[in-house]
Protein backbone atom coordinates (compact mmCIF):
# COMPACT_ATOMS: atom_id res chain seq x y z
CA UNK A 1 0.00 0.00 0.00
CA UNK A 2 1.08 3.86 -0.59
CA UNK A 3 1.67 5.87 2.47
CA UNK A 4 1.14 9.77 3.17
CA UNK A 5 -1.91 10.05 1.31
CA UNK A 6 -3.96 13.12 2.12
CA UNK A 7 -7.36 11.29 1.21
CA UNK A 8 -10.93 11.80 2.78
CA UNK A 9 -14.11 9.94 1.86
CA UNK A 10 -17.25 12.73 2.54
CA UNK A 11 -20.68 12.83 2.21
CA UNK A 12 -22.32 15.22 0.16
CA UNK A 13 -25.77 16.99 0.82
CA UNK A 14 -27.29 14.50 -1.05
CA UNK A 15 -25.60 11.59 1.35
CA UNK A 16 -23.56 10.50 -1.29
CA UNK A 17 -19.71 9.65 -0.93
CA UNK A 18 -17.00 11.40 -2.63
CA UNK A 19 -13.10 10.81 -2.52
CA UNK A 20 -11.50 13.83 -1.38
CA UNK A 21 -8.20 14.24 -2.91
CA UNK A 22 -6.32 17.13 -1.02
CA UNK A 23 -2.82 17.29 -2.62
CA UNK A 24 -2.19 17.01 -6.13
CA UNK A 25 0.57 14.63 -6.81
CA UNK A 26 0.62 14.82 -10.73
CA UNK A 27 0.83 18.73 -11.68
CA UNK A 28 0.40 20.20 -15.14
CA UNK A 29 -2.53 19.64 -17.35
CA UNK A 30 -0.84 19.95 -20.64
CA UNK A 31 2.02 17.67 -19.87
CA UNK A 32 1.08 14.83 -17.39
CA UNK A 33 3.79 12.44 -16.43
CA UNK A 34 2.34 9.17 -17.17
CA UNK A 35 5.54 6.97 -16.64
CA UNK A 36 5.11 8.55 -12.99
CA UNK A 37 1.47 7.64 -12.84
CA UNK A 38 2.10 4.41 -14.21
CA UNK A 39 5.42 3.95 -11.37
CA UNK A 40 2.49 5.21 -8.72
CA UNK A 41 -0.18 2.53 -9.57
CA UNK A 42 2.61 -0.55 -9.30
CA UNK A 43 2.41 0.49 -5.88
CA UNK A 44 -0.67 -0.84 -5.74
CA UNK A 45 -0.26 -4.12 -7.49
CA UNK A 46 -1.05 -7.25 -5.33
CA UNK A 47 -3.51 -5.32 -2.94
CA UNK A 48 -7.16 -6.46 -2.69
CA UNK A 49 -9.86 -3.82 -1.20
CA UNK A 50 -13.61 -4.33 -0.56
CA UNK A 51 -16.47 -2.41 -2.28
CA UNK A 52 -18.54 -1.11 1.11
CA UNK A 53 -21.77 -1.24 -0.72
CA UNK A 54 -21.57 -5.18 -1.93
CA UNK A 55 -18.68 -6.55 0.02
CA UNK A 56 -17.40 -7.46 -3.21
CA UNK A 57 -13.36 -7.56 -3.08
CA UNK A 58 -11.61 -5.97 -6.12
CA UNK A 59 -7.80 -6.67 -6.61
CA UNK A 60 -5.10 -4.84 -7.85
CA UNK A 61 -3.31 -7.11 -10.79
CA UNK A 62 -0.06 -6.21 -12.62
CA UNK A 63 -2.42 -4.96 -15.79
CA UNK A 64 -3.90 -1.43 -13.92
CA UNK A 65 -0.43 0.44 -14.66
CA UNK A 66 -0.53 -0.13 -18.05
CA UNK A 67 -4.49 -0.24 -19.51
CA UNK A 68 -4.56 3.19 -16.82
CA UNK A 69 -1.88 4.99 -18.73
CA UNK A 70 -1.51 4.00 -22.15
CA UNK A 71 -4.99 2.99 -23.37
CA UNK A 72 -6.28 4.29 -26.26
CA UNK A 73 -9.10 6.50 -24.22
CA UNK A 74 -6.63 7.60 -22.00
CA UNK A 75 -4.73 9.16 -24.72
CA UNK A 76 -7.41 11.01 -26.37
CA UNK A 77 -7.71 12.76 -22.98
CA UNK A 78 -6.71 16.17 -22.50
CA UNK A 79 -6.69 19.11 -19.94
CA UNK A 80 -8.71 18.72 -16.97
CA UNK A 81 -9.60 15.19 -17.54
CA UNK A 82 -5.92 14.09 -17.83
CA UNK A 83 -5.13 15.71 -14.49
CA UNK A 84 -8.12 14.18 -12.95
CA UNK A 85 -7.44 10.79 -14.25
CA UNK A 86 -3.81 10.85 -13.07
CA UNK A 87 -4.68 12.20 -9.64
CA UNK A 88 -7.74 9.55 -9.17
CA UNK A 89 -4.74 7.26 -9.25
CA UNK A 90 -3.76 8.54 -6.04
CA UNK A 91 -7.18 7.28 -4.25
CA UNK A 92 -7.53 3.81 -5.43
CA UNK A 93 -8.50 2.41 -2.36
CA UNK A 94 -11.10 4.93 -1.47
CA UNK A 95 -12.41 4.92 -4.99
CA UNK A 96 -13.14 1.57 -4.79
CA UNK A 97 -14.42 1.61 -1.69
CA UNK A 98 -17.15 4.17 -2.44
CA UNK A 99 -18.30 2.22 -5.58
CA UNK A 100 -21.68 2.23 -6.11
CA UNK A 101 -24.42 0.87 -9.32
CA UNK A 102 -22.94 -2.11 -10.50
CA UNK A 103 -23.35 -2.39 -14.25
CA UNK A 104 -22.90 -5.70 -15.50
CA UNK A 105 -21.56 -6.86 -19.12
CA UNK A 106 -20.67 -9.96 -20.86
CA UNK A 107 -16.88 -9.68 -22.33
CA UNK A 108 -17.25 -9.66 -25.86
CA UNK A 109 -13.21 -9.19 -27.37
CA UNK A 110 -11.44 -12.41 -27.56
CA UNK A 111 -8.44 -10.98 -26.19
CA UNK A 112 -9.72 -10.60 -23.00
CA UNK A 113 -11.08 -14.32 -22.88
CA UNK A 114 -8.86 -14.97 -19.84
CA UNK A 115 -8.86 -11.79 -17.87
CA UNK A 116 -12.40 -11.07 -18.18
CA UNK A 117 -13.75 -14.55 -18.76
CA UNK A 118 -16.30 -13.91 -16.29
CA UNK A 119 -17.53 -10.60 -17.80
CA UNK A 120 -16.98 -7.03 -16.93
CA UNK A 121 -18.26 -4.68 -14.19
CA UNK A 122 -18.71 -0.89 -14.29
CA UNK A 123 -19.58 1.29 -10.50
CA UNK A 124 -20.14 4.81 -10.50
CA UNK A 125 -17.77 6.87 -8.22
CA UNK A 126 -16.75 10.52 -7.65
CA UNK A 127 -13.90 12.55 -6.47
CA UNK A 128 -12.83 15.96 -5.73
CA UNK A 129 -9.63 17.96 -6.55
CA UNK A 130 -8.59 21.19 -4.94
CA UNK A 131 -8.48 24.17 -7.01
CA UNK A 132 -6.20 26.82 -5.44
CA UNK A 133 -6.49 30.60 -6.47
CA UNK A 134 -3.35 32.71 -5.34
CA UNK A 135 -2.05 29.41 -3.60
CA UNK A 136 -5.17 29.43 -1.57
CA UNK A 137 -8.08 26.97 -1.58
CA UNK A 138 -10.56 28.40 -3.66
CA UNK A 139 -13.02 25.18 -3.97
CA UNK A 140 -12.68 21.59 -4.77
CA UNK A 141 -14.36 20.49 -8.94
CA UNK A 142 -15.97 17.22 -8.70
CA UNK A 143 -15.79 14.65 -11.09
CA UNK A 144 -17.92 11.68 -11.74
CA UNK A 145 -16.15 8.77 -13.29
CA UNK A 146 -16.78 5.05 -13.61
CA UNK A 147 -14.65 1.69 -12.49
CA UNK A 148 -13.90 -0.67 -14.68
CA UNK A 149 -13.69 -4.23 -13.31
CA UNK A 150 -13.17 -7.51 -14.67
CA UNK A 151 -14.29 -10.96 -13.31
CA UNK A 152 -11.32 -13.14 -14.53
CA UNK A 153 -11.24 -16.75 -14.80
CA UNK A 154 -10.14 -17.16 -11.57
CA UNK A 155 -13.39 -15.71 -10.59
CA UNK A 156 -11.59 -12.50 -8.98
CA UNK A 157 -12.72 -9.40 -9.93
CA UNK A 158 -9.87 -6.87 -10.77
CA UNK A 159 -9.69 -2.88 -11.73
CA UNK A 160 -9.15 -2.64 -14.97
CA UNK A 161 -9.45 1.22 -15.60
CA UNK A 162 -10.95 3.95 -14.48
CA UNK A 163 -12.99 5.42 -17.62
CA UNK A 164 -16.09 8.49 -18.06
CA UNK A 165 -14.33 11.04 -16.19
CA UNK A 166 -16.44 13.97 -16.33
CA UNK A 167 -16.62 17.21 -14.50
CA UNK A 168 -20.01 17.99 -12.33
CA UNK A 169 -20.70 21.42 -13.36
CA UNK A 170 -23.90 21.97 -11.12
CA UNK A 171 -21.75 22.81 -8.32
CA UNK A 172 -17.98 23.45 -6.94
CA UNK A 173 -17.96 22.43 -3.58
CA UNK A 174 -16.50 25.26 -1.32
CA UNK A 175 -14.00 23.70 0.99
CA UNK A 176 -16.16 25.01 4.08
CA UNK A 177 -19.05 22.88 2.95
CA UNK A 178 -17.55 19.53 3.25
CA UNK A 179 -18.17 17.26 5.69
CA UNK A 180 -16.04 14.32 6.78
Amino acid sequence: MINDRNINIITDADNQKIVLINDIVFKGKRNVDWESVKKYLAGYVGDFYQIEESADIVYIGSELPEEFTESESRKAMMGAKAKAKANAATAIPELIQIATNPHYEENKKEKHNQNAKNGWYRYDVRFALPVYENEELARYNIFKARLLVNHAENNKKYLYDILAIKKETSRPVSYTHLTL
